[in-house]
């Protein structure tokens, strides 16, 4: 299974969750709304989740095996990070003129 497109969807500056994101395999499968959040010891994705009984909250989809889902958060990442570094570079523009 190959990943064949990530669309960061949202891009947050502020607060913990940084970005909301689509993923699509072998070009035939996409999972919405993985969620990319700041936490303590830096940044993960969080899977898509519905909220169970009082404030717990259960993955809708998840990978099974721990290279699969290092494979999906590394290939957000880049994703991200490309994203990051362009509007960085067209802030950089705007604040040059």
């Amino acid at each position: 299974m190959n990943i064949t497109d990530v669309r960061i969807r949202k891009i947050n500056d502020e607060g913990k969750m940084k970005a909301v994101v689509s993923i699509t395999f072998d070009d035939e499968f996409v999972v919405h709304d993985i969620k990319i959040i700041k936490g303590q010891n830096g940044l993960f994705i969080a899977m898509p989740s519905r909220k169970m009984g009082e404030g717990d909250f259960r993955d809708i989809a998840h990978p099974l095996l721990s290279e699969t889902r290092n494979k999906i958060k590394d290939a957000i990442f880049a994703e991200y990070e490309k994203l990051l570094s362009e509007k960085g570079d067209e802030e950089y523009a705007e604040a040059e003129r």
